[in-house]
């Protein structure tokens, strides 16, 4: 039995250093990955704090696949509850243009940060229009599932530019609820656990 292995970065900020190197040393990190022949690398999103530089995976990742070869790079995950599900597929559409077949999008449930960043990344939302989370979810899928063909929700809306291959879907959760989400939106399922202390 083989296994493939891949890397998830939290890209943290090390006693005495700068975010700057903290970031330097992420594509050192996925180019070893690459060489060593790890399957995915993914970056994580937290905000508010200084101790992890990562709070915008999407930025992060074409730096990476731009610093690699054939590296599969993808977000562990987005944090769909703080934005639109139009603007994560437009992202995610646009790096999976640049960088054909080698784009992941992972998509989490938690808030990456405490009450207080995530009131600031929810200040213009309207939280009678948000929705619940499967149907955020619901809404990216059907913009990322048919790429050129409007979204069922909004006829004539398209999250462009429009890749000859969609990123990977991947939800990341803990529970049976999330798993059958992910079934039934034909998504893969990536279990997340934290330890306890």
């Amino acid at each position: 039995m083989s296994y493939q292995l891949s890397v998830l970065d939290k890209c943290p900020v090390n006693e005495g250093e700068t975010a700057t190197d903290a970031l330097q040393r992420v594509a050192g990190l996925a180019q070893a990955a690459e060489r060593w022949g790890y399957r995915r690398f993914w970056l994580a999103e937290h905000h508010n704090t200084s101790g992890l530089a990562s709070p915008s995976p999407e930025i992060l990742i074409a730096w990476v696949l731009a610093q690699t070869k054939h590296l599969k790079v993808g977000s562990g995950g987005v944090m769909l509850q703080h934005y639109s599900p139009y603007k994560v597929a437009e992202n995610f559409n646009l790096l999976a243009t640049l960088a054909p077949g080698r784009v992941d999008l992972g998509v989490g449930k938690a808030p990456g940060g405490l009450p207080l960043s995530t009131k600031a990344l929810q200040a213009a939302q309207d939280p009678d229009k948000q929705g619940t989370f499967a149907s955020q979810l619901q809404s990216l899928d059907s913009f990322l599932q048919h790429p050129g063909h409007p979204s069922q929700d909004e006829p004539g809306l398209r999250a462009t530019p429009l890749p000859g291959r969609t990123a990977d879907k991947y939800l990341l959760g803990a529970s049976t609820d999330s798993a059958a989400l992910a079934s039934s939106l034909g998504w893969n399922f990536c279990l997340c656990r934290t330890s306890e202390r």
